[in-house]
C-alpha cells in the first residue's frame, strides 16, 4: 500500500524557518574558517573546530526543522535516536575533514573544491541518515534521479559558498557565502523528499490508523532534540560576536605592511590583521602586553652577544 507524504504540515512556515537555520550556522562556520586563514596568530584548531561543528549542527538543525512538517497521513512515525544522533556525528565529521584541508593546506582551488565536495555530501549523507532513523509500519524508497539531482545540488553549491567565502573580504561575500549555503542545505533536502515514496507493510487501514493516534504531529519528537543544537548555534554566534573581524570580513590587508618592534622597524609578514580579543587568542595576544621581565632580558642578551662579537 503506498503512503500518501506530507512535507509542509505548517506551510511555509518549516521550509522557512530551516533556510533560516542553514544559513546561519553557515555563516557562523564560514567564518571561522576565513578567521582562521586570515590571522596566522589565532589558536587555527580552535577555530576550525568551530567552524565545522556549527556548520555540521546547522545542517542537522536545518534537516530536522525541515522534518517538523513531514508526515504520512494515517500513519504515526518516530525516530530511531542511535541513528538521529550518527546523523549529527556525520555531518560534523565530514565537513571537518573539508575544513581542516583548507585551514592547513591554504585555500588553493584543488583544496577548496575538494572541502565543498566533502560540504556536499555531508549534506546529503545527514540528510539519508536522518531519514534512515525514521521508524514507521513500512519503508522507505527513493527516484534514482531526484537523488542524482539532490547531491549535485548540494555538491554546486557548498564549493561556490566556500570559494566565495575564501575568496573575497568584507560583509556582502560573507552574506553571499551564506545564502549559497543555505541553499544547498535547504535545496538538498527538498529535492531528496521529491525522491521520496513510501510503502506501508501489509493492509493497513490508514482510517482506522488515522482514529487510533490522531494525526499527532512528529514537531512533539523533533523539537526537543532540536533544543540542544540550537543552543550551540547560539553560543557560536556569541563567540563571533566577541571578534569583529568575524562579522566584518578582513579589511586590514591596505595596512603598511610594516610594525615598529621595540626601535627597530621590521618587515611584516603578510596576511596579519591586528589582534581583536578574540576568545581564541592567547593572552599575550588579546592584551598586546609583553612580557616586562623578558622584553628587557632579550635586549641585554642581544647587547652581551653583540660586544663579544666585536
Amino acid at each position: 500500500m503506498q503512503g500518501t507524504v506530507e512535507g509542509f504540515e505548517f506551510g511555509a512556515v518549516t521550509p522557512a524557518a530551516s533556510y533560516l537555520v542553514a544559513c546561519l550556522g553557515s555563516a557562523l562556520g564560514l567564518r571561522c574558517v576565513v578567521r582562521s586563514l586570515n590571522n596566522r596568530q589565532s589558536w587555527k584548531p580552535g577555530w576550525l573546530a568551530l567552524g565545522a561543528a556549527t556548520i555540521g549542527c546547522g545542517i542537522w538543525t536545518m534537516h530536522f526543522v525541515a522534518m517538523v512538517g513531514f508526515r504520512i497521513q494515517g500513519i504515526p512515525i518516530d525516530y530511531d535516536a542511535r541513528l538521529t544522533s550518527l546523523s549529527l556525528v556525520v555531518a560534523i565529521v565530514m565537513v571537518g575533514l573539508g575544513v581542516f584541508a583548507v585551514g592547513y593546506r591554504g585555500a588553493t582551488p584543488v583544496t577548496l573544491t575538494a572541502a565543498g565536495i566533502l560540504t556536499g555530501l555531508a549534506v546529503v549523507a545527514t540528510h539519508y541518515t536522518g531519514m534512515a532513523a525514521i521508524e514507521l509500519n513500512g519503508s522507505l524508497d527513493y527516484d534514482s534521479l531526484m537523488v542524482s539531482a539532490s547531491v549535485l545540488l548540494a555538491v554546486t553549491a557548498a564549493v561556490a559558498a566556500l570559494w566565495t567565502a575564501a575568496s573575497y573580504r568584507g560583509f556582502p561575500a560573507a552574506l553571499g557565502a551564506a545564502l549559497l549555503m543555505g541553499v544547498a542545505l535547504t535545496g538538498t533536502h527538498y529535492t531528496a523528499m521529491a525522491a521520496l515514496g513510501v510503502h506501508l507493510r501489509g493492509a493497513t487501514d490508514a482510517s482506522y490508523m488515522s482514529g487510533m493516534y490522531g494525526n499527532s504531529s512528529p514537531a512533539s519528537v523533533l523539537l526537543p532534540m532540536l533544543i540542544g543544537p540550537v543552543v550551540f548555534l547560539i553560543l557560536a554566534g556569541v563567540v563571533v560576536m566577541f571578534d569583529p573581524q568575524l562579522m566584518l570580513g578582513d579589511g586590514d590587508r591596505s595596512r603598511s605592511p610594516q610594525r615598529r618592534r621595540g626601535t627597530v622597524v621590521v618587515p611584516e609578514r603578510p596576511a596579519h590583521p591586528p589582534r581583536t580579543g578574540s576568545l581564541f587568542d592567547p593572552l599575550d595576544q588579546r592584551t598586546g602586553v609583553r612580557d616586562q621581565r623578558t622584553a628587557p632580558r632579550d635586549q641585554r642578551v642581544g647587547r652581551h652577544t653583540s660586544s663579544r662579537g666585536r
